[in-house]
Parts: C-alpha cells; structure tokens; sequence
C-alpha cells in the first residue's frame, strides 16, 4: 500500500533576534494547527507522530529560535518567555492563518499559556499535553518521584546537586533512571527521535530550564500562571501519561481551573503520549479538533496561495 503524500510548504520567518524554520503538512478543511514543541530548546522533530493529523488538516510544524533549524543567537538575553511568545505571534502573521488550533507540549504549554493571556484573535482551540503551567507544583512532583526511585539512585542525586559535581557519570545515571520512568521509556527510540536530540538548544534549555527535568535552576523557576488559567475561554484539552512528569493530579488540577475543559490520561504512556500511545493520542487529538472546528465555510483561512514557499514535496 502506497503512503499518501501531501504538499509540504517550507520557509523562514523573521522573529525577534533572528529566523525560525517551519514546516507546514497536509490538506483537509480542517483548520490549521500550530505545535508548540518543548525544552525550551527541543525541536520539531519530537512532534512526528504528529503528521498523522496531516489528512484531515495543516500542521504546522517550527523550531523555536535557538535549535533545530532555526537560527541560534550568541545573546542569551533572548531566552525568555516574552520573546517567545512575540516570536509565536510574528510566525502566525507572517503565515496567515486567521484561525488556528494550538498544540503545545510541555514547555509548549507555558507558551500557548502566555500567548493565549494576551488574548490574540482566531484561536479555536488549545491542546495542553503533558502541561507545565506551575514550575513550584512540578519540581514537588518530581521530587516525589525521586523519592519512589531506589535508594542508591535518590542518594547520587542529592549528593551530586549539593556539592556541584552534577556532570559526575554516577548522576547522568541517575537521571537517566528518572527519565526512562516518567519522560521516555522507549528502549528502542526512533531514528527520527534521535535526531531530534541532537538537535536541541542545550543553551536555551540551560538558561531557562536548568541541566535536567527536575533540578530547576533556569530564569523559569518561579513561573506559575495557575491564578491566572480560568482568563482561558477557548475550548482546551489538558492531557499527560499515567506516569507523566506532568503528573495526572497536577493536570487534573489544571483542568479544574480552566471552565468548560477536558481532561485525558493516557494509561501507558510517560511524558510523551504521542510516541508512547500515538494512535490512542492523533484520535484523541483529532477527535477534540473535529468537534471544535468551525464551520467549513471558513476555506479562505486554509489558503497556501500566500506563502513564500521553498520548495514542495
């Protein structure tokens, strides 16, 4: 059986301190959907699983200023949430779209948060998977579960962290024991999850995250917007893993703050559903869309007769 092609649309847009890279996928009358990947510093490529959705709609697809393909600035006064969100806001005028559905993972989530606080026009719906909304509510999270890890590993990770020798190889270890539990369990990953750690923004992840999921030392530390959730009008879905960083009660509690939301666990997954479940998650996520898109008369939002293209496929 042959695997459908769609177009696929590639180009750069301006943004403050440089250019992002995007890639748009599909067809369909769907409206458009924009991802809004992790890290900070991760990529594109971590969303694949979500070209699925590509024959019901566009799927925008970008890397944010700093990894990936986009370009990566020497000034590290860039990494901050503002200027990503301005960046979200100068991509979408510089593709058109009047009417979107959000995605964002993880980080994504603090961004679609923010973004969707300065109440921008033609937002349809959002999808808040695996969210990080309070950075106090996550970091207790993971601390509980380093507490449920085995005694030597909890040992190396407070040991490490209080006499600064985390790059030590008995604390990658450690954390690599936390990751395989409630990041990504996959044994076997994906070529194309491969690369796309190697191409994160490890600078951006470092100043605005720290040097790992639970040791939070970046300019992000004391962000938490959960006051500020029920400003949120749009339809929203909250989801995460049954395992997730992002834990279901923290999620859940999410959800409780935003009127009118949705709420989903995915039973087997970690933090990234779309590779642990992804037919469970494109059906979930698709499913949410379709009820959420508007009427199909809108056609002129799908145009691609705008863009200044670089190439087809």
């Amino acid at each position: 059986m042959t695997e459908k092609k769609h177009k696929v649309v590639e180009g750069y847009a301006d943004v403050p301190g440089g250019k992002v890279w995007y890639k748009i996928m599909g067809e369909g009358d769907g409206l458009p959907l924009i991802t809004l990947h992790g890290g900070p510093g991760s990529t594109h490529n971590g969303f694949s699983p979500l070209e699925a959705l590509t024959d019901e709609r566009k799927v925008i697809f970008y890397d944010q200023l700093g990894c990936g393909k986009s370009d990566r600035p020497d000034d590290i006064s860039l990494w901050k949430t503002e200027r990503f969100v301005q960046e979200l806001v100068d991509l979408r005028e510089a593709l058109g779209f009047s009417s979107v559905h959000l995605l964002g993972h993880s980080w994504g989530t603090m961004l679609a948060t923010d973004y969707l606080l300065t109440k921008p026009k033609g937002v349809q719906s959002v999808i808040m998977s695996s969210p990080c909304i309070s950075i106090p509510m996550w970091v207790k999270d993971c601390q509980n579960y380093i507490k449920q890890l085995d005694e030597d590993v909890q040992t190396a990770i407070e040991l490490h962290q209080k006499n600064g020798t985390t790059d030590s190889p008995e604390y990658h270890r450690a954390v690599e024991e936390f990751n395989k539990k409630h990041v990504n369990p996959l044994y076997s990953k994906p070529e194309i999850f491969k690369s796309y750690l190697k191409q994160r923004g490890v600078i951006v992840y470092e100043t605005m995250w720290g040097i790992n999921e639970f040791y939070m030392t970046g300019n992000l530390a004391g962000y938490d917007r959960t006051e500020r959730l029920h400003e949120i009008k749009i339809p929203t879905l909250f989801s995460c893993g049954r395992v997730d960083e992002a834990t279901p009660e923290t999620t859940g509690y999410y959800h409780t703050l935003v009127p009118g939301s949705e709420f989903m666990i995915y039973e087997n997954s970690a933090h990234m559903p779309h590779w642990d479940e992804p037919e469970r998650y494109i059906e979930v996520v698709s499913d949410f869309m379709q009820r959420n898109d508007p009427d199909k008369s809108h056609d002129d939002d799908l145009s691609l007769t705008d863009f200044g293209s670089t190439g087809y496929s």
